[in-house]
């Protein structure tokens, strides 16, 4: 199989295995399946209405939908009609949308499964075209089912893409600043897909569930790519509420998660079954097996054979609770830029605390501040309209800067420390890596997302939102555990890194208002503007936990 591409690869897959399950979407209650041939119908139609806009070759066109088969189909399609897909956040305020349409001059938008599209919609300016998916209820501009009155593309009149022609500009969640259009070739999807299903050990098709955003490099590439290269299907969830009910119905053989899942897996696990009475059933051999068997079958992992992670750090904690559990979850790490690939716990055992070894055919290296420096064929060609960022974002010899910290131990297996720019320093002149430190309170569930800072303050102070776990306890209770895991932190610390007050803030943190990102990492500087003045009045409470008023 010669395939350079996705869109020759879904060819493939259309040809060869036309009645292959590849796309399943919830909708009322009921599943709507597609096979690569029903699919391949759709997606030549939707193409060729696409040619009929007469727009430009190369001209971007953008999809504003959660994830949905319709997604898929119209990333597709627009390549088949031979245009740049641009994905953006659905959870993005309409002023997102706005500079991303604006930034990437998209001519056409494909609108979907959103939630808030009414405040969305003045992002969307008149001159776009705009399509709308069928089943969510918008109605905008040109309907779906109306397009598929259009004759299919004809494989003659389809153009294959070049492996340096751009496939996506994907726009990065931006923790610093204004998101960067990340430009990513068809050569750079084609090495990430046969890389992956050759290191995963996919020999045959596979059952993935889609739930992370598809504008996000994680799911892009090791989901839609990882389908394309392996013929393997994928179900999608209906909503927030039917998530679980979904994921066990799949019952996937692979499955990936940002850490705040498998926290909410835990929470969910510890509802049923207090942490003691599970230790005890844990201990009993019979006993423990049956509860495993029981707690993947209820969580929707029967038949999953690899579990990964990536996205943000997932704590050790949180990694050796699911390991007593049976369940292994190994971490991977790689960003937009490198098309989410770079390093993972691949091989016979998973080393926990670390994201794993660089994959076969990357090349990496180390600056003397430690931060990590990747080159594959898989890189990005710049970033969209701004060559000066596009300069400064590699080394003279074409590896690219990850601006992430880290260290390999004597096997190759690597940690991240941390963000080149996380860095503070306190008023003691002391600089402050906060990651390794939010990482350490990870074991206690009463945390949801935990913010370290210090400037302007003589030692560290964290900001924390609690837990949905932790809002059914007494303050009291909240307080003792915090004020305990604080004492077993700091044991670990150096004394300047210390952490003094734990403030637990009464509002949470969101995409919604813009204090993590549509991946879930939180965005500090944010974090900075909003609490900064408060500091110097919360270091100097007398209380060690502090309940922000």
């Amino acid at each position: 199989m010669s395939a350079s591409s996705p869109l020759e690869r879904f060819c493939y897959w259309e040809k060869k295995s036309p009645h292959q399950p590849f796309l399943q979407q919830p909708i009322d209650g009921r599943w709507k399946n597609y096979t690569y041939q029903e699919a391949g119908i759709e997606i030549r139609k939707i193409a060729n209405a696409l040619k009929a806009l007469n727009l430009a070759p190369q001209s971007n066109i953008a999809i504003l939908s959660k994830n949905c088969a319709h997604w898929i189909m119209a990333d597709i399609a627009i390549w088949m009609a031979g245009y740049i897909s641009v994905p953006i956040y659905p959870t993005l305020s309409a002023s997102g949308i706005k500079y991303i349409l604006e930034h990437s001059e998209a001519k056409a938008i494909f609108i979907g499964k959103l939630d808030s599209y009414e405040k969305q919609r003045a992002a969307i300016a008149d001159s776009i075209h705009k399509i709308s998916f069928p089943f969510y209820g918008i109605q905008e501009g040109i309907y779906w089912d109306d397009l598929l009155k259009t004759q299919p593309l004809t494989e003659s009149e389809s153009t294959l893409p070049d492996g340096d022609q751009v496939a996506s500009v994907m726009y990065s969640s931006g923790t610093t600043g204004t998101p960067k259009g990340v430009m990513l070739t068809f050569g750079a999807f084609d090495f990430v897909g046969k890389s992956l299903t050759t290191h995963f050990g996919i020999t045959k098709p596979e059952r993935f569930f889609s739930y992370l955003p598809l504008s996000h490099i994680a799911e892009r590439s090791y989901i839609q790519i990882g389908v394309l290269y392996s013929g393997s299907s994928i179900s999608f969830t209906e909503s927030i509420d039917k998530f679980a009910d979904n994921l066990r119905e799949v019952q996937p053989t692979l499955f990936g998660g940002v850490p705040r899942i498998f926290t909410k897996f835990q929470d969910g696990i510890l509802a049923r079954m207090p942490q003691r009475k599970l230790d005890t059933l844990l201990s009993i051999p019979l006993i423990a097996q049956i509860i495993r068997k029981v707690i993947r079958k209820r969580l929707g992992f029967m038949r999953t054979h690899l579990i990964v992670g990536g996205a943000a750090p997932i704590p050790v904690p949180l990694l050796t609770w699911f390991a007593r559990l049976g369940i292994e979850i190994r971490e991977l790490y790689g960003m937009t830029e490198n098309a989410g690939y770079s390093h993972g716990n691949h091989g016979a055992k998973a080393h926990i605390g670390t994201v794993g070894k660089p994959w076969p055919g990357i090349d990496i290296k180390f600056t003397d501040e430690g931060e990590i420096l990747v080159k594959h064929p898989g890189l990005m060609k710049g970033y969209y309209k701004d060559e000066e960022t596009t300069r400064q974002s590699f080394t003279a010899d074409g590896f690219l800067k990850t601006g992430d910290k880290g260290i390999t131990d004597s096997e190759g297996y690597l940690t991240i420390t941390g963000r080149v720019k996380d860095q503070f320093k306190t008023d003691k002149a002391k600089f402050i890596a906060p990651t390794p430190i939010e990482l350490k309170f990870a074991s206690n569930n009463d945390i949801e997302t935990i913010c370290v800072v210090g400037m302007g303050i003589p030692q560290p102070i964290a900001l924390i939102v609690l837990s949905d776990l932790a809002k059914t306890k007494p303050k009291t209770d909240i307080a003792n555990g915090l004020k305990e895991t604080l004492q077993q932190v700091n044991a670990a610390l150096e004394d300047y890194e210390r952490v003094t007050k734990i403030v637990v803030l009464n509002e949470s943190w969101t995409v919604e208002n813009g204090l993590i990102t549509p991946s879930l990492k939180v965005k500090r500087h944010a974090i900075e503007k909003i609490y900064a003045s408060s500091y110097r009045s919360w270091y100097a409470h007398q209380e060690t936990v502090i309940w922000q008023e």
